[in-house]
């Protein structure tokens, strides 16, 4: 066992350790927050146009495509999710390694454990990261706004956009 001021000392090099880790857990946090609201406006989406084709309506086959892509949207969207909240979870015990390492450094050789788990953190963030961006490629394919029908419009106030207009 450490003396006390040893035991200080260790435990606030844990500390000082575990609070880059925590920046990236909230980085995730605020990820993940974007990502459920994303998913709430995607099955909203889907229930309208559900209700929609079950008034049989004449563009049937429209709104059956709409809502085979607003399936592929939430899959991705839901495998962002879990992937990011893995991520998460791994970074916890990541978190929880650190300071058990800092408290019995006698007991726990963690050389080969933090990078390990490090290294998934990030694979699986990725992994996240990933199946976001093509759920948003789908979203931006599927939602054009036609030329024709902006050419020409006014700027609105405020726009302080890069695309000079001609």
């Amino acid at each position: 066992m450490l003396p006390m001021g040893d035991q200080a000392s260790a435990l606030s090099h844990a500390i000082q350790l575990a609070v880059a880790p925590v920046f990236l857990l909230t980085a995730i946090g605020g990820f993940l927050s974007a990502m459920t609201v994303r998913l709430g406006r995607i099955i909203d989406r889907a229930r309208a146009v559900e209700t929609m084709l079950n008034e049989h309506s004449a563009s049937h086959e429209l709104m059956v495509a709409e809502l085979a892509t607003l399936d592929r949207r939430m899959a991705l969207t839901n495998r962002a999710v879990n992937l990011s909240v893995a991520s998460g979870l791994c970074m916890c015990v990541l978190i929880a390694v650190l300071f058990l390492a800092a408290l019995l450094p006698d007991q726990l050789s963690i050389e080969l454990v933090v990078p390990v788990l490090f290294i998934l953190v990030m694979l699986l963030l990725i992994g996240g990261l990933g199946s976001f961006l093509l759920e948003i490629r789908i979203s931006i394919h599927t939602v054009r706004v036609r030329s024709e029908l902006v050419a020409g419009a006014p700027r609105p106030p405020g726009d302080f956009s890069w695309r000079s207009r001609p």
